[in-house]
């Protein structure tokens, strides 16, 4: 018997979350309108109220939706390292690996929460974001035996968000990129636990 494909329609959620990601991401959630969003979504504009809200509401879940799949894919690349050291350097090298991907517009959380209005559901948002990666980074940095892991998170994290931004303003390689933070973020976590890169 022939396989019967789904021929399911995305549903209006999902249409309109589509269509913010890719409006959002590329052009800032401060410059695309939200009727640029709806007719990019093909759908009516009472789709978004009903399934939603407003504005704020849909950049609040396209930004849920882009965490969810950031922290999957930092996930992923964490669990197939043994040590806690290897762990931190994936989280760079699945960062890295995002450079070459023609889309590439750097950091969405950055980039949202430095337009968005402060307390606001946007900031809320990034925040939640960046709090999940600083938690990763300073548990495999206590994993690791660093002398104080609060701090070597919060250097990570430093690292993390300035090779993003470094990525996408110099155009530099990839390679060069990758190289130059596993440099980094090495010297960092040797300087911290006292256990060189060689040991």
């Amino acid at each position: 018997m022939a396989s019967v494909q789904s021929t399911t329609k995305p549903s209006a959620r999902e249409r309109l979350l589509t269509a913010a990601n890719e409006l959002f991401y590329a052009e800032g959630v401060q410059s695309v309108g939200i009727d640029r969003v709806i007719e990019h979504a093909g759908v009516a504009k009472a789709s978004l109220y009903n399934t939603i809200g407003g504005k704020e509401q849909l950049v609040r879940a396209y930004l849920d939706t882009r965490h969810a799949s950031t922290a999957d894919r930092i996930t992923r690349a964490v669990a197939e390292c043994d040590t806690p050291r290897e762990q931190m350097l994936a989280v760079f090298d699945s960062q890295s690996r995002q450079f070459d991907r023609p889309d590439f517009h750097g950091c969405a959380f950055i980039r949202a929460g430095a337009e968005a209005s402060p307390g606001g559901l946007v900031q809320e948002a990034a925040d939640t974001f960046r709090g999940w990666m600083r938690e990763l980074f300073t548990r495999l940095a206590a994993d690791a035996g660093a002398a104080d892991p609060d701090t070597l998170g919060h250097q990570l994290q430093f690292l993390y968000d300035g090779v993003g931004i470094s990525a996408l303003m110099d155009h530099d390689s990839t390679s060069t990129v990758a190289a130059a933070s596993r440099a980094a973020a090495s010297a960092l976590i040797a300087a911290a636990t006292g256990v060189s890169a060689e040991a």
